[in-house]
Order: C-alpha cells, then structure tokens, then sequence
C-alpha cells in the first residue's frame, strides 16, 4: 500500500497496483484514458462523453452530483477519483467511509497541472503525465494574445442567466486569452445576473458556452436584442472548463476564436 496527498490535503492510501478505478469527473476520465489506463478504470459518470469508446462500454455511476452508490459498491473499486466543485460532498464523505477517494480542487492552469502530475504518480504514469504536463506547458506558453484586453463575459446557464465569474477555471483561461471578465468581481464564482445588470456591464465580446446549459444559434438573437453592437459567440465549454488532458489543444482553439 501507498499514501498519497490529494489537492484537498486529505491522505490517500491506495493499494500499489491499482486494478479498479472510478472517475467522477468527465475530464478527469478523459485524462485517465490519454494516461493509458485502459481497462484498469472500471466506473466512469454518465457525463463522461470523452472518449466514446469508453462512454459506450463502461459502467455508468450516475451523475457527478447524484452518484449512484449501489452502482459503486457492486465494482468494489481500489480507487475513486473526484473533484471538489463537480462532485456533491455528501456523496464524496458517504464513499470515502468505505473506499479510497482522492479529490482533486482545480481553479487555474498550475493548479490544474498539478493535478495531472499528482494523478500520474497516483496510477504510475509519472512519464505519460508528465510528457503531456510539459505539452500543455508550452502550448500555452504559445498563446497569442491582444495586448489591449477586451471585455467579455462567458454566459453558462439561462432562466436565470448565469455566468462564469471570480475564482473559476473558466475565468483563469479567459485571461490567458487577453480577455477581462466583466462578471469578475464579488465573492459568487458563478453569479446570477438580470438582463438590465448585463446591459450596465456592456461587454465588448459575449460567449455562450456549450456546457453546461446547451446554449445554440437561436440564442445569440436573444442576447443581441440586449447588446445590439457587442459580436456573440457559440464557443466550446470542453475548452474552457475541461481541466484534464484535452488542455493540450485549447490554446490552439483560442487562437481561432480569438486571433491576433
């Protein structure tokens, strides 16, 4: 057995070949498979859509924040692996009672590339999670950005509008974008606001993102009717909110929504 320290500084200890691993967190399972842990990952949610193969053939836990503990207790897994914001605590203080559970508590890049290395000693793949670290690294050590930052606020539910404000992932890679987040003040990391506080803030650029709320073309008429000269954007959320792997290629997609 092996103890290891999760971002949240609770002690894991975890059998030294790790057989049967749930992931709670759809980027996290995305993250597990680029590791290369194969059939090792036994459990993943029914969010978990990257990648398809595993999303078709896996056992499904229910949701991030309603697991289904039946379910988990019936692959009797060595390990489970959530996240402080995705996962309800109730449900994470319920498994961790019975199995290992290691969290991770991710806000910004180093913090997410943290996570990445400390997953990589966790399942020894120290070299794959380290290569991809160092990929990460420098492409967005790569990224282009304006010098004059733009205003923006990045929409992620409707009825009530929400966006994605102070202390949020999303929020960090808006800034690396050259971006300033007009929602970016108070305490609420995901505040509610009218149509009226929206129009005061008068963001240069609005971005409607594909996750959580499903936000589509019939919607960007909706916000222009508030904001008749700011341009609106249908962006992908997987770029902006997924912290695992695929943040290899979100520079490069910000480049082509946001070029130089």
């Amino acid at each position: 057995m092996s103890i290891f320290t999760d971002q949240m500084g609770h002690q894991v200890e975890v059998p030294d070949q790790l057989q049967r691993i749930i992931s709670l967190v759809p980027s996290q399972t995305e993250l597990l498979y680029d590791l290369g842990l194969g059939e090792r990952v036994v459990g993943i949610t029914k969010f978990c859509i990257h990648p398809e193969s595993w999303f078709k053939t896996k056992h499904r836990m229910g949701g991030t924040k309603k697991v289904d503990m039946g379910k988990v207790r019936a692959l009797k897994p060595d390990l489970i692996i959530g996240n402080k914001e995705e996962n309800a605590k109730k449900d994470i203080e319920e498994l961790a009672k019975e199995f290992p559970v290691w969290m991770s508590d991710v806000r910004d890049l180093p913090s997410a590339l943290d996570m990445i290395q400390r997953i990589g000693a966790l399942t020894g793949t120290q070299e794959k999670a380290e290569n991809l670290r160092s990929g990460i690294d420098a492409a967005f050590a790569g990224l282009r950005k304006h010098e004059e930052p733009r205003t923006v606020a990045y929409l992620i539910w409707r009825e009530p509008f929400m966006a994605a404000g102070q202390g949020t992932f999303v929020n960090d890679m808006l800034e690396r974008c050259g971006l300033m987040n007009v929602f970016d003040e108070g305490d609420a990391r995901y505040p509610e606001f009218s149509v009226q506080d929206l129009a005061e803030a008068d963001p240069e650029i609005v971005l409607l993102s594909s996750e959580p709320y499903p936000f589509t073309e019939k919607h960007i008429a909706e916000i222009n009717m508030i904001l008749p000269s700011a341009p609106v954007q249908l962006v992908d959320g997987e770029f902006f909110s997924w912290y695992g792997s695929r943040l290899e290629h979100a520079p490069a997609y910000f480049e082509r929504l946001f070029p130089v």
